[in-house]
């Protein structure tokens, strides 16, 4: 593996960290007062109208689209970069369009919902929602009991989801439900369900911890056409796990640029703050407390790399997305603890970063498969062998 990036890489990532810097830390200090009056952390649909404009004006726009959808069809490698600079800032933004369901659409669209779903998601022009945790199911899958059943020429869905984000905005929503309960992981289909349809409600709005909000949503006799079957009937295991792989390693860049902003302003605060006439930045427990940050970000961020790798391969990096998953957001728990252990009292005041940080990084140990189903799936593997 050559760890030298091609130079279009490098200059990508540097071009995502002047955005950054320039367009997303302005309205940082926006985020966190939001936050703070109890407000959802989200930006306002003129600071994302002015946001996208400036990703187009820069071509910061379906980086990892295909090109003839009019993307710049980016192998992963180049996309790392990309992640870890965006995961320095708590603005919550994200290049249009939201990758893992992108994947999941090229893996699984026919013709007719690629010209439907899929081009105008890829050219930015709709927002989707996936859903697939159930109240009672959780991480397991085989728990799952929402229902699709076939009626003539439409499918007819019944059941429950939970922790889905960006429901409301979203122009069709990704929905996983059991086509056959005798077949287990073989009887799980995916389907394709339009905002407003009949039957598909949103139930409540759940408040979650750093000003997060999803959404549970019910399908009583839900009625969609059988063309909004996506991929085979019985085959939707096999797309939704290539979707969570892609988010998975997305984390994992993402608590690297967390941990990356974490350590630097533990840096510069040890440095300017003296305790007893000596500076922080010269006590031994701060000091291990940078080295350690320091080699378990770049240890990740090379996990990382070569899985990327991999993926642009062709390889199965299931495995290596599960340890990623659990080491990125277990280093960056860490580094953001201790920085804000260093920082005292200032490192929890709603002024600083540090507190959402620490909350949105807790939460990802959970969504998208938590650790302990991650640590059960690496093991089961390799035992296999």
């Amino acid at each position: 593996m050559n760890f030298e990036l091609p130079e279009e890489y490098r200059m990508l990532q540097e071009l995502v960290a002047t955005f950054v810097q320039r367009d997303l830390m302005p309205l940082e200090e926006k985020v966190l007062d939001r936050e703070a009056r109890g407000e959802e952390v989200r930006l306002t649909e003129e600071e994302n109208a002015e946001l996208n404009k400036r990703c187009r004006d820069l071509e910061l726009w379906g980086l990892d689209v295909p090109e003839e959808m009019g993307g710049a069809n980016l192998p992963a490698v180049a996309l790392l970069g990309v992640h870890e600079e965006m995961g320095k800032t708590e603005v919550p933004f994200t290049f249009p369009p939201d990758s893992p369901n992108l994947r999941m659409l090229m893996a699984t669209a026919n013709e007719s919902q690629r010209e439907r779903y899929l081009e105008p998601y890829a050219r930015g022009e709709t927002v989707s929602a996936i859903a697939i945790s159930e109240p009672a199911a959780g991480a397991d899958p085989s728990g799952m009991i929402t229902r699709a059943v076939k009626d003539g020429n439409e499918w007819v869905l019944n059941g429950r989801k939970i922790w889905v984000s960006r429901v409301p905005q979203a122009d069709f929503t990704i929905v996983m439900a059991v086509t056959d309960p005798e077949k287990g992981r073989n009887g799980i289909s995916a389907f394709l369900v339009d905002k407003g349809t009949q039957g598909f409600e949103i139930s409540r709005e759940i408040l979650m911890g750093g000003g997060i909000r999803t959404f549970e949503i019910a399908f009583e006799n839900c009625r969609i056409p059988e063309s909004q079957l996506l991929g085979e009937q019985g085959k939707g295991f096999a797309p939704m796990q290539l979707r969570l792989t892609v988010r998975r390693l997305q984390m994992g860049a993402w608590c690297v640029g967390m941990a990356r902003r974490a350590l630097d302003l533990m840096c510069d605060y040890a440095t300017q703050r003296v305790t007893f006439g000596v500076p922080l930045s010269e006590r031994q427990a701060i000091q291990w407390w940078v080295a350690e940050a320091e080699t378990k970000i770049h240890a990740c961020r090379l996990m990382i790399q070569h899985a990327a790798w991999k993926q642009d391969r062709g390889d199965d990096v299931r495995t290596e997305a599960s340890m990623i998953k659990v080491y990125g957001t277990e280093m960056a728990t860490e580094v953001i603890d201790r920085a804000t252990q260093t920082m005292g009292a200032m490192g929890i005041t709603k002024e600083m970063p540090l507190h959402l940080m620490a909350q949105h990084v807790r939460a990802m140990r959970i969504y998208e498969g938590p650790s302990e189903v991650h640590r059960w799936v690496v093991a089961r593997r390799l035992l296999r062998r």
